[in-house]
């Protein structure tokens, strides 16, 4: 006869694993909506709402919401809510700095040992991102190829506040995406084969010092934008 402690546990497990399959939906559905633009910046999320929409309970909306703030995607206030994360003007600014400082060590570490169907890969995104007039379409692109490009480092830590990062400063990209002109799109294409070219020659020296320059002109272009962060 089946042990009854070993059916409850058994249960447990399902439960579980029941808990954890509604909170990775809920996660990837508002994850996503955050960095398409559909959620805004400032947006407060219910979880009662959430939990409706969903139909289910509010304990796996709950997991979901911690998971996106520990991606820096989401502010959760005790006692008082949910909001999609936002940035004001000095927490830009020291965020694009640290990137600045991290993502050129991530390309120079990944450099040597970045595999070959990789870089072919980052050369089709290219092509795709110069093609597209679409805003949503080159962001993703855009995410896809930097990314990309840190894979060979090997270091963890390191990739895990990068996209942090890189999930908190999204709003922002977007609005670049906005205000950059023919102009600045054409040195973001130019940028972009530069750091390619580097990376085919193995040249962590220079694929970083490019890379430091492509962030680095990002974050002084917004910055004339104080109208942005209001």
């Amino acid at each position: 006869m089946p042990d009854k402690s070993a059916r409850r546990g058994n249960g447990a497990d399902h439960t579980g694993d029941s808990v954890a399959l509604a909170s990775g939906r809920i996660t990837d559905a508002l994850r996503e909506a955050i960095l398409s633009g559909r959620l805004k910046a400032g947006s407060r999320v219910r979880q009662a709402e959430l939990a409706e929409e969903f139909g289910i309970s509010r304990i796996p909306v709950r997991e979901a919401l911690r998971q996106l703030e520990s991606e820096g995607l989401m502010i959760l206030v005790p006692n008082s809510g949910a909001w999609v994360s936002k940035l004001d003007r000095d927490e830009y600014i020291e965020i694009y700095k640290v990137r600045e400082r991290l993502e050129p060590l991530a390309i120079s570490e990944s450099s040597a040992r970045l595999a070959a169907e990789t870089i072919e890969r980052m050369e089709e995104l290219i092509l795709q991102i110069e093609q597209t007039n679409d805003p949503d379409d080159f962001l993703r692109l855009d995410r896809e190829f930097h990314l990309l490009s840190y894979e060979g480092a090997n270091m963890p830590q390191l990739t895990q506040m990068i996209h942090r990062f890189w999930n908190s400063t999204q709003q922002y990209r977007r609005a670049f995406t906005a205000i950059a002109g023919q102009d600045g799109m054409a040195a973001v294409h130019a940028e972009h084969r530069l750091i390619l070219d580097a990376l085919r020659r193995r040249d962590a020296e220079q694929s970083a010092l490019i890379l430091y320059g492509h962030i680095r002109r990002t974050r002084l272009q917004l910055e004339k934008h104080p109208e942005i962060f209001a």
